[in-house]
């Protein structure tokens, strides 16, 4: 018998903490981000806060001059658990610099995000208890970061396999476990998937009401029972059974669940307008400024005879309070980005106004920073930005276009604008109704179906012409 010894090369794909750290930053509003880094500086001995009226002088006291290592302290800690301290203390001294302020007077957003039961603590719990393998549990942690409010996947598994450098079968193997959390349906990409999923929960995987909603989901709001019992060769009655048992399932994963209060609104980035140029500042001020706390540095360098344990608690500690640093720096470096370009082509709406809003898609903007489009979503969902117009929600300033004879393209948010203003300006006694709004917007040279009028008008909240008219 003989036994051979190979070696063999291999590249395997490893997702670092750090990356997922990175995207659980970015995808915060500032509230959440202050929560957040207090809870860190509470359980990080490596972390403290730089106080706000701590000058260069105070700072530089806290930089002791190194002690030199008594004659009873090795020089050196023996090879195999020797630390490169000075590389892993590189550039931590500054911490992370948040705007300066620039008036005494200047608005203050006060506020913490009240910690309740919400979905994704809900969600991260459930995954606590899986016995995954760190990859996994890393992986769970960014596909539960991007679960909407109402339950859904936010984005595609090839778009997650692409941000985070793996396999998409990786991906795919926790997001199932994921959708067998409470609440039912959780992690679905769509309604039909989310119906599916209820179903398949109920033990009703092979009754006609999942065919129904497997196959023909999208005939359900255009044919009648009798026509879809017709499409699916079944008799009506068993039709009409399924229907009940459609109805009774819940709209979105998370219906009626996890509700929670207002929140206030506090912008995390602040637009201001000087002269003609327009500077785009983080509003950081009530964020904790962190950094690697002077004391501890001190004990590392002077290395010692702590125990093995000791220094790897250390180095965790440290690893951890530098990723952090990292994170929250790149945080505020991207979102910036992104602003400016938001900036740079909605330069119209800054100058004159919500009328002039362009047409904007998020992957305009990703080809612009050279980055992912998923990267755009999470820097524009759910957070705000303070304008010389106002307090703006970021994705507000992306929509889609429509068409005008004139060759140029129109944004949605401008053409309901537009409706709005016609109705506001009709006579109450004979109020307008959508197709003379038609007529009127084709007269402008805006290109719009009748029916998106209708469609249109009911977003605004706009009742049709019979409801409007007074006497």
């Amino acid at each position: 018998m003989k036994i051979e010894i190979r070696q063999s090369l291999g590249l395997q794909q490893i997702l670092a903490p750090q990356l997922i750290q990175s995207l659980k930053m970015l995808q915060m509003p500032i509230l959440k981000l202050e929560q957040t880094l207090r809870q860190e500086l509470a359980i990080n001995p490596l972390l403290e806060e730089i106080d706000e009226l701590e000058t260069e002088q105070e700072a530089d006291t806290l930089e002791a001059p190194e002690p030199e290592i008594a004659q009873n302290e090795p020089a050196e800690e023996p090879a195999n658990e020797k630390i490169d301290w000075d590389a892993y203390l590189a550039e931590d001294d500054e911490g992370y610099k948040v705007r300066e302020q620039r008036e005494q007077d200047e608005e203050r957003f006060e506020g913490m995000a009240q910690s309740t039961d919400n979905l994704y603590s809900h969600l991260t719990e459930q995954l606590s208890f899986l016995k995954l393998s760190e990859e996994e549990h890393l992986i769970g942690e960014y596909i539960i970061g991007n679960i909407n409010p109402d339950g859904y996947l936010a984005i595609s598994v090839p778009e997650m396999a692409a941000e985070l450098q793996l396999e998409e079968a990786k991906i795919d193997k926790v997001l199932k476990m994921i959708q067998k959390f409470d609440p039912t349906g959780v992690g679905s990409r769509d309604l039909r998937e989310s119906l599916l999923l209820q179903l398949k929960e109920k033990g009703q995987e092979n009754t006609l009401a999942y065919r129904i909603v497997d196959e023909h989901i999208k005939d359900l709001e255009k044919k009648s029972i009798l026509q879809i019992a017709r499409l699916m060769g079944v008799q009506v009655d068993r039709v009409q059974k399924a229907m009940e048992v459609i109805k009774a399932l819940a709209p979105t994963p998370t219906y009626g669940r996890f509700e929670s209060g207002a929140m206030p609104v506090v912008p995390d980035m602040i637009v201001e307008r000087f002269g003609d140029d327009y500077l785009v500042y983080h509003n950081d001020k009530n964020v904790p400024r962190l950094r690697i706390n002077a004391g501890y540095k001190q004990l590392i360098k002077r290395g010692g005879t702590s125990s093995k344990d000791t220094k790897d608690y250390i180095r965790q500690k440290l690893e951890q309070a530098r990723w952090l640093l990292n994170a929250i720096n790149q945080r505020r470096g991207t979102m910036i980005r992104v602003m400016e370009a938001i900036i740079e082509e909605q330069k119209e709406f800054f100058e004159k106004g919500p009328a002039f809003l362009k047409p904007l898609i998020m992957e305009d903007i990703a080809r612009k920073v050279d980055m992912n489009v998923a990267t755009i979503s999470r820097v524009s969902s759910g957070k705000y930005v303070q304008t010389p117009l106002g307090v703006y929600e970021i994705k507000y300033f992306f929509n889609s276009g429509i068409a005008s004879e004139g060759g140029e393209d129109l944004s949605k948010r401008s053409v309901k604008q537009r409706i709005e203003e016609i109705i506001k300006a009709e006579d109450p006694e004979q109020p307008l109704s959508d197709q003379d709004i038609f007529k009127r917007l084709k007269e402008e040279k805006i290109m719009l179906a009748r029916r998106t009028v209708t469609k249109y008008r009911e977003e605004l909240g706009i009742k049709p012409a019979r409801f409007r008219k007074r006497v």
